[in-house]
C-alpha cells in the first residue's frame, strides 16, 4: 500500500434525502476507510440539504487530509420541484405525488445556468431545452 499523501484529495458522492440525515449504514463504507466518522458526517449532510427539505438530492464529499466538506449537487429534478414552491410532505406517508404547477421563463433559465457546468449541449439553449425535458 502506498504511503499516505495528506494533501490527495477524494471526492465521495451518495444520494440521500435533503434535510435528513444520511443513513450511516450507507454512509460508513464510503468514509469509513479515509479515517472519518458517518454519525458526524450525516449530521453535516442534513444541515448542508435543509434548502431540498423531502427531496433526493446528490451530495458531494470532498475529503483531503481528514476534512471532509460538504457541497449539494442538485439534479434538474430537484430544482424544478423545488422551484414549484410545493408544500412540504411526509415522504413516509404520502406516495406517488404529483407535481403540478407553473414555472416562469425566468425561473428555468436560473435552473439551465445551474445546470450548465453538467449539460452535454453545446450552447445555453440546448441545456433550456433539456430542463424542459
Amino acid at each position: 500500500m502506498p504511503p499516505y499523501d495528506p494533501n490527495a484529495v477524494t471526492y465521495v458522492y451518495l444520494r440521500c434525502v435533503g434535510g435528513e440525515e444520511a443513513g450511516t449504514s450507507a454512509l460508513a463504507p464510503k468514509v469509513g476507510p479515509l479515517g472519518l466518522s458517518a454519525k458526524k458526517l450525516a449530521g453535516d449532510i442534513a444541515k448542508k440539504t435543509t434548502s431540498f427539505k423531502g427531496l433526493r438530492v446528490t451530495v458531494q464529499l470532498e475529503v483531503k487530509n481528514r476534512q471532509a466538506t460538504v457541497s449539494v449537487v442538485p439534479s434538474a429534478a430537484a430544482l424544478i420541484i423545488k422551484a414549484l414552491n410545493e408544500p412540504q410532505r411526509d415522504r413516509k406517508k404520502v406516495k406517488h405525488v404529483k407535481h403540478d404547477g407553473d414555472i416562469s421563463m425566468d425561473q428555468l433559465y436560473e435552473i439551465a445556468r445551474e445546470m450548465r457546468p453538467r449539460s452535454m449541449a453545446p450552447e445555453v439553449l440546448g441545456t433550456v431545452r433539456e430542463m424542459l425535458g
